[in-house]
């Protein structure tokens, strides 16, 4: 099936690499307009190079997701350059580990208050589309929970039900809602990239767990983003997809 985004305008928030770089960049290359954020201007500047040469449009600029002012000029801005907005991918995160004062400030600020900002901050631009849709990447620890991360679960959890209650909430509106729980996720400079070499046996125990005997790709993960936001999927919302090679089962 191909889907195509001709004349649409997609934001993607955390995109400078993983998931969120692999999901503007498939976007891209399906011929949207893309507007994309970082906190470092440096990835910024790589992922742009990245994926300029395939949209018609690309809207580059630093952001710090956990800054209310900040994320709502961003979108603005966005929609000023792409003209309107017709589909938002909620995917920055702080990656918080563990569980102190720090996790949880970095996963509630950034996961979670990143997410409403944003979502905020882009519903007026999604309503005038007609065919709006969001996307918010949650995780399989928002299902199960994690003794190791349970700050980063509960946040990943937040956001499920978030998804849920915007899904109703917005259905007036015609935009549509919906959430990813990505398994483990290996792609260059990220946490299981570290951890195959930081920490070897909790890699492979991980890697044992996942029934298809490999860690999931970006891609992967940008694929179901997609299909979520075309109309291939119109009457699907306040859906969760897990998309994790069946990690969640084993």
């Amino acid at each position: 099936m191909q889907i195509s985004f001709e004349g649409k305008s997609v934001v993607v928030t955390g995109s400078s690499r993983g998931i969120g770089f692999a999901t503007a960049r498939q976007f891209a290359r399906a011929g949207a307009r893309v507007a994309i954020c970082a906190r470092g201007q440096a990835g910024l500047d790589a992922a742009a190079a990245a994926i300029e040469p395939d949209t018609p449009r690309l809207h580059a600029a630093i952001c710090d997701i956990a800054d209310p002012a900040a994320t709502a000029t961003f979108i603005a801005d966005a929609a000023a350059v792409m003209s309107g907005i017709d589909v938002l991918v909620n995917n920055a995160s702080g990656m918080s580990k563990g569980g102190d004062e720090e996790a949880w400030q970095a996963g509630v600020g950034v996961d979670l208050m990143g997410t409403v900002r944003a979502t905020r901050a882009a519903v007026p631009f999604l309503a005038r589309s007609g065919a709006g849709a969001i996307v918010n990447i949650s995780s399989i620890r928002g299902i199960t929970g994690s003794a190791r991360l349970p700050a980063y679960a509960a946040v990943k959890s937040a956001i499920i039900n978030y998804t849920i209650s915007e899904a109703v909430a917005l259905s007036g509106c015609r935009i549509r809602v919906n959430a990813i729980a990505p398994g483990s996720i290996e792609f260059p400079g990220g946490n299981w990239e570290a951890r195959k070499q930081e920490e070897p046996a909790l890699y492979e125990a991980t890697v044992k767990r996942v029934p298809w005997g490999r860690l999931g790709t970006a891609d992967e993960v940008a694929n179901v983003a997609l299909f979520l936001a075309s109309e291939a999927a119109s009457w699907v919302t306040g859906q969760v997809v897990i998309v994790d090679g069946g990690q969640i089962h084993a």
